[in-house]
């Protein structure tokens, strides 16, 4: 397929495109507040959808955001894209460069949150739809497009919507994922999978009001005590110590293994990117590093919560305290099952007065093969765009709801997308490269040939 007529079309309309992409930035649709701007991100993606041809139908969540699904083209084949108008809150607001909500390009890079993830994506895959169908003809696959609006929280109502939707679902032949990068050498990434996640809060109260702190030596703290019960959770190095819950970690398989072992991965890049000066955990080498990555669950503490943090000084013992945390789930972790050791975990070490409180539905590990029809055609798309092959990982230290819309269904899946090594997804001074930015929309499009005909 000649793609010389669409890549004109999208050149000629990179003003607008570029435009339609900041106008999406500065809405501030943040789901953990589930605010006015949801619906107004939501109405903007509708319009996006329908400047590219898409029939949507909007399907409201009870007590969350609107699912936007999307239809297009015609062909013996079902592609499934799957994107979110979400995005993480903005803070801390003092190590922004420039206002989140503000988008501002400098250095040939947009900077605003949700630039990268995912609204970057979003409406790269939007003008690909719009500029084949004006330049080439109709969409040579029949496409499914889910954008959800709660993916940065957990993605409450995804499941319940994958479920209503079975049969649908059981027809569609891949899935193009929501992001991805190209990494410090140029080189597209592309994911075949992701973690599971269970994201809990840990609380103890020891008493029913602060005490004075001179009495430090003689009264609990729930400070204290919260310290306590997470030291047994993970050492030092890194490595998850709940009692049982590394006799339920799948092993990598072969191929996965031979995957990984020839990734170019630059886990000094990572460090820099994020001003890590002390290197991994433990002093762990890159290869580790990256075994660890992929193969391996982590626990993390999210934030901690107690006592008197405000200027000065407030001499007290804190009756209450709070941890939040997240587990990264691989193959055979499941959520529940992580829960019920953590549970017994603390129970048998005497911390039966740390309360485990579940935050959402966890989500559940997922991996494809390297082998798949949607791997083989979206590495063939980003190959004729880039000029280079990409490197594929077999999955990626993040999560998301791949499992629940996905493999449960029978869908393989391959992520790739819009984003660059740097672009600090979740963090302050979140962006994308312009010539990343259009690249995306490029071979998206080639993509749509590639899977089919795969």
């Amino acid at each position: 397929m000649n793609f010389q007529a669409f890549d004109h079309y999208v050149e000629q309309h990179q003003d607008r495109i570029l435009a339609q992409l900041i106008e999406l930035c500065r809405i501030p649709s943040t789901s953990v507040e589930n605010g006015p701007a949801m619906a107004e991100a939501r109405d903007l993606v509708l319009d996006l959808c329908a400047g590219a041809g898409v029939a949507t139908e909007v399907v409201p969540q009870d007590g969350g955001p609107a699912i936007v699904v999307g239809r297009a083209g015609t062909g013996l084949r079902r592609l499934m894209m799957y994107n979110h108008y979400d995005v993480q809150p903005p803070e801390p607001l003092e190590e922004w460069t420039s206002p989140p909500f503000q988008p501002e390009l400098r250095d040939g890079k947009l900077f605003a949150r949700g630039s990268s993830d995912n609204k970057g994506d979003l409406v790269a895959r939007l003008w690909a739809i719009r500029a084949y169908q004006e330049t080439i003809g109709p969409l040579p696959v029949e496409l499914f497009h889910v954008i959800e609006g709660e993916e940065e929280v957990g993605s409450l109502h995804l499941a319940s919507f994958a479920r209503a939707n079975e049969e649908t679902l059981r027809q569609i032949d891949g899935c193009l994922w929501e992001y991805g990068y190209t990494d410090a050498e140029y080189r597209p990434v592309v994911n075949l999978g992701v973690k599971g996640i269970l994201a809990v809060d840990l609380w103890v109260r020891t008493a029913s009001t602060d005490a004075h702190s001179g009495n430090g030596g003689l009264m609990p703290n729930a400070a204290w005590r919260l310290v306590e019960a997470l030291n047994t959770l993970r050492s030092a190095d890194g490595t998850v110590t709940v009692d049982g819950l590394q006799d339920h970690v799948r092993l990598p398989s072969p191929e996965e293994l031979v995957l990984a072992q020839g990734l170019p991965w630059d886990g000094e890049t990572l460090l820099q990117t994020y001003g890590v000066g002390n290197g991994f955990l433990g002093g762990m080498s890159t290869g580790r590093a990256l075994q660890r990555l992929l193969f391996e669950p982590a626990l993390t503490i999210n934030g901690l919560l107690g006592g008197y943090t405000g200027p000065g000084s407030k001499t007290v013992i804190p009756a209450q305290a709070m941890a939040k945390l997240d587990f990264r789930l691989v193959p055979d972790l499941t959520p529940d099952l992580v829960l019920d050791l953590l549970r017994g975990h603390l129970s048998r070490r005497g911390f039966d007065d740390v309360e485990v409180r579940v935050l959402e539905d966890g989500l559940m590990p997922a991996r494809t093969a390297p082998n798949a029809a949607i791997v083989r055609a979206v590495s063939a798309a980003l190959e004729e765009v880039h000029a280079r092959p990409p490197v594929i990982y077999p999955t990626s230290g993040g999560s998301g709801p791949m499992y629940e819309l996905c493999q449960a269904y029978g869908i393989d899946v391959a992520s790739a997308g819009v984003g660059w090594y740097g672009s600090r997804a979740h963090a302050p001074d979140e962006s994308v490269r312009v010539a990343d930015f259009f690249a995306g929309i490029r071979w998206a499009g080639r993509l749509f040939d590639r899977f089919a005909r795969a």
